[in-house]
């Protein structure tokens, strides 16, 4: 580049020192020149060379996208009316999904069913293996509306129905191991039979409801609440069995069976008859009379059931 005379040499010369006048060549960059004992350009340092920053349209490359054009498309009318459209649809959809659900099982109920403790669950089970001490059967009411089932024994509750159901797919793998004959098949097969008996007594009954037209508040979840409180006395049976034999295993499923017949005819005629009694409805009327025989049928299947599930388990 430049040439730059050195300061020092020329005050050595003006003293009058001899030698010729020496000046030193120091090469000045110019500005957007690279260094010239460089080899390659360096492109390690992305912000040096302009990587990862948004070009300019003038630039090499692509130009950058302007955040005007995306602001525009967001505000485009058509945009934003097709938008609210589809939430409106998908409201729409999913309030026809609630109502439809809510037809047949009241899902948003169900929390009601496992509000529960640890006192309810230990009074609960007592109440279902020793029903004949107990004298208020009665379920309590606030506002009408029943109170939680950890304030009330008497309220139909899921917990220990889907605790005991789990449970006795439980033992009944337990058993079938003990005897060589466990398979997941078979498993499987015990699990979906007890689900399919289950659902034939809820269709069976609510049919029968209809047929004799009783009015009564019961729900499907409390019939498969009080429906479902049988294995526990199917649990007790197997595991009797699995420790004592057939001879525990019929002792022990024999008062369970006596018990869950007692605890089913003094639940449901506060369910059934009552309403009966609430319509003015005669004590010894035909209609009163076949609602008696649906809550004595009701609760003679239970024993069965618990003979039927669990026979084969004990050997």
């Amino acid at each position: 580049g430049h040439e730059i005379e050195d300061p020092e040499c020329r005050g050595v010369h003006s003293a009058g020192m001899p030698g010729p006048a020496s000046k030193r060549r120091i090469p000045v960059s110019q500005p957007g020149m690279a260094d010239p004992h460089q080899l390659f350009d360096d492109t390690s340092s992305a912000q040096s060379r302009g990587y990862g920053a948004p070009r300019a349209a003038s630039g090499l490359g692509y130009p950058a996208s302007s955040p005007s054009s995306q602001a525009a498309f967001l505000a485009d009318p058509v945009s934003n009316m097709a938008m609210a459209y589809g939430s409106s649809l998908a409201a729409q959809g999913k309030e026809l999904v609630d109502k439809n659900i809510d037809r047949f099982i009241p899902v948003t109920k169900l929390k009601y069913y496992f509000a529960v403790d640890t006192v309810y669950v230990g009074k609960k089970l007592g109440l279902l293996v020793f029903p004949y001490l107990h004298q208020d059967w009665e379920v309590q009411y606030q506002q009408d509306t029943p109170v939680a089932p950890r304030f009330d024994v008497n309220a139909p509750d899921l917990y220990i129905p889907a605790m005991a159901f789990i449970t006795y797919i439980l033992v009944a793998g337990l058993a079938l191991g003990t005897q060589d004959r466990f398979s997941p098949d078979l498993l499987g097969l015990q699990a979906s039979s007890a689900l399919a008996w289950l659902a034939l007594e809820v269709l069976a009954i609510l049919l029968s409801l209809y047929l004799v037209t009783v009015n009564t508040d019961l729900t499907t979840i409390d019939l498969v609440a009080f429906l479902g409180y049988k294995y526990v006395g199917m649990i007790g049976g197997v595991l009797m069995g699995l420790l004592f034999g057939k001879t525990g295993y019929y002792l022990v499923l024999g008062w369970c069976c006596v018990s869950i017949f007692v605890f089913m005819i003094r639940t449901l005629r506060l369910k059934i008859l009552a309403e009966a009694a609430a319509e003015g409805v005669p004590v010894r009327g035909a209609r009163n009379q076949l609602r008696m025989y649906l809550t004595m049928a009701v609760a003679a299947a239970q024993p069965l059931l618990m003979y039927w599930l669990t026979f084969h388990l004990v050997r």
